[in-house]
């Protein structure tokens, strides 16, 4: 398949878990991650050399986190110190290949792995800890700039400079990471969507199972879920 869609990696990052200082607590965390040089092998469980604190990160549906670097000037006019690469604790800061763009299953030969999208990440507020800015997580979240993870398809090496090229796209649907983004992070009221990107085979579990307890609370009790997530009466 050849339909133009191609990025580029900018940089390949790991990071080790270590602490956060956010607002006088300390956070645990491996959100920074740094530049790795050369070719780094990817494993279906995750990136060499990166840990994770959290047990909902990594994992077969969620191996590689990305980040496209088509978004750092946004921030950077926000007035947000960000590095040059890793941001947002992406594993694969990438050129192009953004939210709007890449859709959910996609499939993209990275160096000699294969990697395909499984959902848009969904911005914690550790990202808030790293950069010191209490609303960060939700601009991240109502923008849609959240970056996607990719469960590995074939593990392989991937470094900086390689291409990302899509080789494959699930044809019965047209879910953009954003899209869907907005379903799962911004639009908790919006069932119909829920219950169709439930559909898309690609999704993770994780947010399959996420929607389906949303869908049942909504269904069963008629909540506002949007109201009850701002006031922290629920965390979908």
């Amino acid at each position: 398949m050849d339909d133009g869609l191609r990025g580029r990696v900018a940089a390949v990052c790991v990071g080790k878990v270590g602490e956060l200082e956010s607002s006088g607590r300390t956070v645990v965390s491996a959100f920074v991650k740094r530049p790795v040089e050369g070719p780094v092998r990817v494993y279906r469980l995750g990136v060499e050399g990166d840990e994770h604190e959290y047990p909902g990160h990594g994992g077969p549906d969620g191996a590689v986190l990305v980040y496209s670097r088509d978004h750092y000037p946004f921030w950077r006019e926000r007035g947000v110190d960000i590095p040059a690469v890793g941001a947002f604790a992406e594993n694969l800061t990438v050129d192009g290949l953004t939210e709007a763009e890449v859709r959910l299953g996609d499939v993209f030969e990275a160096g000699t792995s294969v990697l395909q999208v499984s959902e848009p990440r969904s911005p914690c507020y550790k990202i808030a800890a790293r950069y010191g800015r209490k609303d960060i997580s939700v601009v991240v979240q109502d923008t849609g700039f959240t970056g996607y993870l990719m469960r590995v398809l074939q593990e392989g090496c991937v470094a900086a400079g390689d291409e990302l090229r899509l080789t494959e796209r699930d044809t019965t649907h047209h879910w953009t990471v954003a899209q869907a983004g907005r379903v799962i992070n911004v639009d908790r009221n919006d069932i119909d969507g829920a219950e169709r990107l439930c559909e898309v085979e690609a999704l993770s579990l994780a947010i399959k199972d996420k929607l389906r307890a949303r869908i049942a609370r909504r269904e069963t009790l008629g909540l506002d879920l949007d109201r009850l997530y701002l006031s922290g009466q629920v965390e979908t």
